[in-house]
C-alpha cells in the first residue's frame, strides 16, 4: 500500500496550481505602478497571497510540517518573478525541483533534446539529489550555515538576495521574543559574510494578536521595524498581518525543524519529503475553490513594514548591486511601470 502523502507534498500541488493560474502561460503581471503624482511603488498581488495562505488552513497543517511558513516563501518567490527574475533564479521555483542551481538549469537548456529529457526526468523523479537539487537550501554565514527560505544566487555572483520568513499564529507573548532574538542573530551571521546581498525578513502574524495581546503587537511591530534599520542587520523587514475567522487555525506543534549548523556547506537534502503527487487540474481547482478565506490587514500594518515597500526595497537593492547588463527583464519592468 502506498504511503500517505505528507502535508507538504499535498500543499505543493495546490501552491503550484495557484501560482500557475496567477501567471497564465508563465506570463506575470508587472508589479511596478506609477501614480499620477509620479510616485513609483511595488503593488503586491494580495489575491494570490490570500489563496496561498488558505492552503495550510485547508489542510490543517501543523506548524512543524513547514507548510504554514512555506505559503509565504512561495508567494515571495512568485513576487520576484513578477518583478522580472525568471523561475530558475528565484527559489523556491514554481515546479519541482524547488532548488535547481543555475549551472544545472543552463546545462539542461543546452543538452541535446534526448539527453536533456532523460536528465530532466531523473531530476523530477527524485525528491533531492545530493549537491544538485533540494527543496530547501542552507547558506554559509560568518559562523554557521543558515537555512534561507527565499534566495537568488549563482556561483558567478554569490548570493544576491536572501529572505528569511517566520510565521506565528498563536502563543504570541511566549513565542515573539524568541522569534525576534533568533532573527537578529541570523541577520548578523548572513550580513557579515554577504554584505552586498539584499537581506530581508518577513514575519507572518495572525491579526487576532491586535485584540488578544495589543501590547505584544505594539512591541513586536516596533522591534520588526528596528530590525530593518540596523546597519548590521536586515536591509528591510516586512509584516504580513493575516486575518481569518471561524474555526480556521494552524495547530501549534512548535517551530519547524531545520538542520542548521551541518558541517558541510551546500544544499540541504530533504530525504523525508515526498514528491508532489500528480493531481488532475480540475480536482485542484475544486479544492482551491474550497480554501478558507483569508484577508490581509493592510490597514493595521505599519507603513515601514508594508509588503509593497519591502519588495520594492529588495528588488531595488539587487538591481543596484549588479551591473546594468544583468537582470535585464527586472530592470525593464521597473523602468516601464503600469500608469495609474
Amino acid at each position: 500500500m502506498a504511503a500517505k502523502p505528507s502535508a507538504k507534498a499535498k500543499a505543493w500541488v495546490l501552491f503550484d496550481r495557484i501560482v500557475a493560474l496567477a501567471a497564465p502561460g508563465g506570463v506575470h503581471s508587472n508589479p511596478w505602478v506609477k501614480s499620477t503624482d509620479g510616485q513609483l511603488r511595488f503593488e503586491p498581488d494580495y489575491n494570490t497571497l490570500v489563496q496561498l495562505l488558505g492552503v495550510p488552513l485547508y489542510l490543517k497543517a501543523e506548524t512543524q510540517s513547514g507548510v504554514p511558513a512555506l505559503a509565504l516563501d512561495v508567494w515571495l518567490s512568485y513576487e520576484l518573478r513578477r518583478a522580472g527574475f525568471n523561475r530558475d533564479q528565484a527559489w523556491p521555483r514554481p515546479v519541482h525541483p524547488r532548488i535547481l542551481p543555475a549551472p544545472v538549469a543552463a546545462l539542461l537548456r543546452e543538452l541535446p533534446r534526448k539527453i536533456g529529457d532523460a536528465v530532466s526526468e531523473r531530476l523530477n523523479k527524485e525528491a533531492s539529489i545530493r549537491d544538485v537539487t533540494s527543496s530547501s537550501a542552507s547558506i554559509l554565514g560568518k559562523n554557521y550555515l543558515k537555512q534561507v527560505d527565499v534566495i537568488i544566487t549563482d556561483w558567478a555572483t554569490g548570493p544576491e538576495l536572501l529572505i528569511s520568513t517566520k510565521r506565528m499564529d498563536s502563543s504570541y507573548g511566549k513565542n515573539a521574543p524568541n522569534r525576534v532574538e533568533e532573527s537578529y542573530g541570523d541577520a548578523k551571521n548572513l550580513r557579515l559574510r554577504h554584505p552586498l546581498a539584499a537581506l530581508g525578513f518577513v514575519f507572518g502574524l495572525r491579526s487576532d494578536i491586535l485584540q488578544k495581546e495589543p501590547g505584544t503587537a505594539a512591541w513586536l511591530f516596533d522591534l520588526l521595524a528596528k530590525l530593518g534599520r540596523e546597519d548590521d542587520a536586515y536591509h528591510a523587514t516586512c509584516l504580513v498581518l493575516m486575518e481569518y475567522s471561524g474555526d480556521a487555525g494552524i495547530p501549534d506543534t512548535g517551530e519547524e525543524k531545520h538542520a542548521e549548523g551541518v558541517p558541510e556547506p551546500g544544499l540541504e537534502l530533504d530525504r523525508d519529503e515526498d514528491l508532489p503527487a500528480p493531481t488532475p487540474e480540475s480536482e485542484l481547482d475544486r479544492e482551491i475553490a474550497r480554501l478558507p478565506k483569508v484577508a490581509i490587514r493592510e490597514d493595521a500594518t505599519p507603513e515601514e513594514l508594508a509588503p509593497g515597500r519591502f519588495l520594492a526595497a529588495m528588488v531595488t537593492r539587487v538591481l543596484g548591486a549588479t551591473p546594468v547588463n544583468m537582470h535585464a527583464e527586472a530592470r525593464e519592468r521597473r523602468r516601464t511601470p503600469v500608469l495609474q
